[in-house]
């Protein structure tokens, strides 16, 4: 459930419409996750597909009427207009990792890149791990929750909000932090896939 609550932090909405239904809905690219995540909320609400604008990637999309859902996500700060305005929701230490795994699912990117080193005139690896918000505010209250497993880190602006960025040390130590007996692969394999060319390529496992 903690790493339900940080995807929808990310790519979760929140909808009330004018007949007072209260709704909560994922879109995600993802079919097997999503239907993960319909399991853990236990819900049996259909699964649709849908067309993403500018894209050839096809999505899907789940959307659960549940006032008690909605209510409780509103305890925990999210609201129906989060994007800019999310704050760190409290979780309790022992989920947290499962939370931030969620939140990178939705927010978050594993890049590994060469770029040209003029001063040594060769290719160099560079491994990053970003976090993405419309909130700078969320951003920088998930660093100070990271701190004890990061060295640095920085915080950008970028055209469409904020980006906490970690190079590739910290980058490996979030990784560990993340996937650590993490339970039924409740994750996104094509992000993880990228922490395994990493390693592989920069030859930090033995």
């Amino acid at each position: 459930m903690a790493y339900v609550l940080g995807f929808f932090a990310a790519d979760g909405n929140m909808i009330k419409n004018k007949r007072g239904g209260h709704f909560i809905s994922f879109e995600i690219t993802d079919r097997n996750l999503l239907e993960k995540i319909r399991d853990v909320l236990g819900s049996n609400h259909k699964i649709a597909m849908r067309k993403r604008r500018n894209s050839w990637k096809q999505s899907y999309s789940l959307q659960i009427g549940s006032k008690l859902m909605f209510n409780e996500l509103l305890s925990l700060g999210l609201t129906a207009h989060k994007s800019k305005t999310i704050k760190l929701p409290k979780v309790p230490e022992k989920y947290f990792p499962d939370f931030l795994r969620g939140y990178f699912d939705g927010d978050g990117c594993a890049q590994l890149g060469r770029y040209w080193r003029k001063d040594r005139r060769k290719w160099k690896w560079q491994f990053t791990v970003n976090f993405t918000s419309g909130s700078k505010k969320f951003l920088e209250e998930l660093w100070i929750a990271l701190k004890p497993f990061v060295a640095g880190g920085r915080l950008g602006k970028k055209s469409r909000g904020y980006e906490l960025i970690f190079s590739q040390k910290d980058g490996f130590a979030l990784f560990d932090l993340m996937y650590d007996n993490v339970p039924a692969k409740m994750f996104l394999e094509r992000k993880y896939d990228i922490f395994q060319k990493a390693f592989e390529v920069l030859k930090m496992r033995a």
